[in-house]
């Protein structure tokens, strides 16, 4: 039972849940940050032993023009998606992830990446909602 004034993960992941499918009036990438991890939350309570093979790929950001140039040529790269998912299934090598809002569309960069993940064997989706991701992951998993 959880202490006085501390939620279970199941009560903060319902509470995130409930905020990110909300209608408010927030930046794309704040929708998509706040989706983002909701959806992490989820994959690890029903996952948690495959926990550590979803991760974020910190691509986005803004750095000044000295770390910009640090993190390219340690191979930051243009594009790739916002999460991967390192567990191969069913002849795919992973599965990729992109957050965007109901309207957001990908980037030329990020068609680009996508074209390639694809033509090497791995899964790519664009998820707009938690419940996109869910069943995304569940199918992944599933098929």
């Amino acid at each position: 039972m959880p202490r006085k004034g501390r939620m279970s993960p199941e009560e903060k992941f319902a509470m995130l849940l409930a905020r990110a499918n909300t209608g408010t009036k927030q930046k794309p990438s704040h929708i998509e940050s706040e989706m983002q991890r909701s959806c992490k939350q989820w994959f690890d309570l029903q996952y948690p032993k495959l926990s550590r093979l979803l991760f974020a790929v910190p691509n986005g950001g803004a750095r000044n023009s000295r770390e910009a140039a640090i993190m390219k040529a340690e191979g930051v790269t243009a594009g790739v998606a916002d999460m991967i998912l390192l567990i191969p299934r069913h002849g795919y090598g992973c599965l990729c992830i992109e957050f965007k809002t109901k309207d957001g569309h990908q980037s030329e960069s990020q068609k680009l990446w996508q074209a390639d993940v694809e033509a090497n064997g791995n899964k790519y989706v664009v998820v707009r909602s938690i419940d996109e991701f869910v069943k995304e992951v569940k199918n992944y998993f599933a098929e």
